[in-house]
């Protein structure tokens, strides 16, 4: 264009952005309004900002002035504080009469959002195009990852109903669904670099606690009937007969997931663990740490392998299993020390028990106390240090279990005792005697006789309170016994991925669209765990899901977006970690964009 036509196309451009006059002639006045040009969905219309008045109206109101003068003064002034981004009111008109437009969306989810501001900050974008320039591939991969794991968090479904509920979210997704199967492969194949430079790129963001990590597995059932190579059927956490894959989790000091590994529902978990731990070290430059474990996967190999100078470990350790010298010490109620006191003084666990039971003060100020004990062990040629611990409250919650597994096992033997068959190692039947007697208690092969083994329960009673854990690390007792209790966090983690992303069932067959499943979980996971960071742990997941699935908007077409979720103490802390807010009466359209941008630019 030339210079002269250009400065027209700007002034007409810069006429179409801001307010500008109208006026409305009808056979009885002259209507004035302000005006704005919009465009939607790349279609051009006007919407009315403000109706002023008749020019009658108007006059009288302004003492004579000219209503038309004063009309456009008033638009000047209007167009200068936007310019300055001071936003004017918005005036939306209504019609009882029109009908909405068939298929047309009018409510979106903005909850994702908070979860987009980690996405980004985490860098998968960037890890996305790393992935995107090792491959020939024409979709967009970091569209279609962020659907995954936002839709994950806040509507987990099937990967055909997540493109859907996708639509729902403020920013519309670009991809189409044998895309996002095909972007599965993808990631199933960069599944460990992906896992490695997410924690480069978290450490960048926040100081990770890798001086001791926690490792634990757990395992997923699929809807199918026939295993395959990595669907097996195995020991099943829920008891289920479907085939299985394992899962194995490790965990930094903070709850804060590192890596994970998946592997054949048959897989004995014990050997998961050093596979793992070498990727910690190898991909993560990760050397020196300590280890914590549940019992189950405490084999003598584990412990050797995290035997050395620069790694150690902590695992709990069965007081039924041990060796009976081991077991006699650990039950004795004499040489008890309590945390937090004097390591010099020691108590005796009975007669604690019996000012428990006899004093209320005295059972209020034990009953959050811990006592503990320990010694040293040396079990297969490796030296390690046996600590045991007591607490009044554990004793009184294993009790409470007890309590309900007997009432279980009373209502089986009236109603139904055709469910003796199989008995787990902590299953309520367990607490059922079978004896062949007839009612007198004479035996009989006529009949079986089923009743409550009170000498099994009196067994299992004597380790109310206790619990111990094994370890080659030279710290204090009370340090380890702190370091252990935190191992409830993997199991934390485990049920967030099972109850609240609904990670199992899992529906697909190909083996690296299952593994890409579980990505997509462990990074849902990740984002989620930082989100609570950032709140302070002062919500719970359900709390918190719950409110950014509730976080919705009704679009107001050229305008913005009006909040219809109710405004919280959850919400407002939301905002104000995150440095923006969606909670005004209506969000502007070129508001809500600064938002996206902001959101992306971490």
């Amino acid at each position: 264009r030339s210079s002269a036509a250009s400065d027209v196309y700007k002034r007409q451009h810069m006429e179409a952005i801001y307010m500008r006059l109208m006026k409305s002639v009808s056979t009885n006045a002259v209507s004035l309004y302000v005006i704005k040009s919009t465009n939607v969905n790349g279609r051009r219309s006007t919407k009315i900002v403000e109706k002023l008045g008749t020019y009658a109206q108007l006059k009288e109101k302004l003492g004579g002035e000219d209503p038309e003068e004063w009309a456009i003064r008033y638009i000047e002034e209007l167009n200068k504080k936007e310019k300055e981004g001071a936003e004017p009111d918005v005036i939306v008109k209504y019609s009882p009469a029109k009908i909405i437009e068939k298929g047309e969306r009018r409510s979106f989810n903005g909850g994702y959002l908070f979860l987009q501001w980690i996405y980004y900050a985490l860098g998968l974008d960037r890890i996305c195009q790393k992935v995107a320039d090792k491959h020939a591939f024409c979709f967009n991969l970091n569209s279609i990852l962020s659907r995954l794991v936002y839709s994950r968090i806040i509507f987990p479904a099937s990967k055909f109903a997540t493109l859907r509920l996708s639509e729902t979210f403020l920013e519309a997704p670009d991809f189409a669904l044998h895309h996002l199967y095909r972007a599965l492969s993808v990631l199933a194949a960069e599944c460990d670099y992906i896992q490695s430079a997410l924690y480069k790129a978290s450490g960048r963001l926040f100081a990770r606690s890798t001086g001791v990590v926690y490792y634990d597995c757990t395992n997923y059932y699929f809807e199918i009937e026939q295993e395959d190579e990595e669907r097996r059927y195995g020991c099943s956490k829920e008891h289920r007969p479907n085939p299985i894959v394992q899962m194995g989790l490790f965990m930094d000091y903070e709850g804060i997931p590192l890596a994970f590994c998946i592997n054949p529902g048959n897989t004995n978990e014990q050997v998961t663990l050093q596979p793992l731990e070498q990727k910690l070290m190898d991909d993560f430059k990760l050397s020196k740490f300590v280890v914590c474990t549940d019992a189950g996967l405490a084999s003598d190999a584990n412990r050797k392998f995290n035997d050395g100078v620069d790694k150690a470990f902590i695992t709990t350790q069965s007081i039924k299993k041990l060796k009976k010298y081991l077991r006699e010490w650990a039950l004795d109620t004499s040489g008890w020390r309590m945390k937090g006191s004097d390591k010099n003084k020691t108590y005796d666990l009975s007669v604690v028990e019996k000012e428990a039971e006899n004093d209320e003060k005295a059972a209020e100020s034990y009953g959050d106390k811990i006592f503990y004990k320990e010694r040293g062990m040396k079990e297969n040629k490796l030296e390690q240090n046996l600590i045991v611990t007591y607490s009044l409250k554990y004793r009184e919650y294993q009790r409470k279990v007890r309590g309900r597994q007997i009432e279980r096992a009373e209502k089986t033997i009236k109603s139904d005792p055709g469910k003796l068959d199989k008995i787990n190692a902590n299953d309520y039947r367990r607490f059922i005697k079978r004896e062949m007697v007839d009612e007198k208690g004479n035996e009989t092969q006529a009949k079986e006789r089923f009743s409550i083994d009170s000498a099994q329960i009196e067994k299992e009673s004597a380790y109310d309170g206790f619990y111990a854990v094994c370890t080659n690390l030279g710290d204090d007792a009370e340090t380890v016994a702190g370091i252990s209790h935190g191992r409830w966090e993997i199991e934390a983690c485990f049920r967030i991925m099972k109850s609240e992303f609904k990670a199992r069932p899992v529906f697909l067959r190909r083996e690296e669209r299952i593994k890409a499943h579980f990505l997509t979980c462990f990074i849902s996971l990740l984002i989620y765990r930082l989100l609570e960071k950032k709140l302070n742990y002062k919500y719970t997941s359900t709390e918190i899901i719950q409110e950014l699935r509730d976080m919705n908007f009704r679009e107001e077409k050229g305008n913005g977006f009006v909040p219809s979720y109710t405004r919280t103490d959850l919400t407002d802390a939301l905002h104000e970690e995150f440095g923006f807010r969606t909670d005004y009466q209506i969000v502007s359209q070129k508001k809500i964009k600064e938002i996206f941008k902001q959101t992306k630019s971490c």
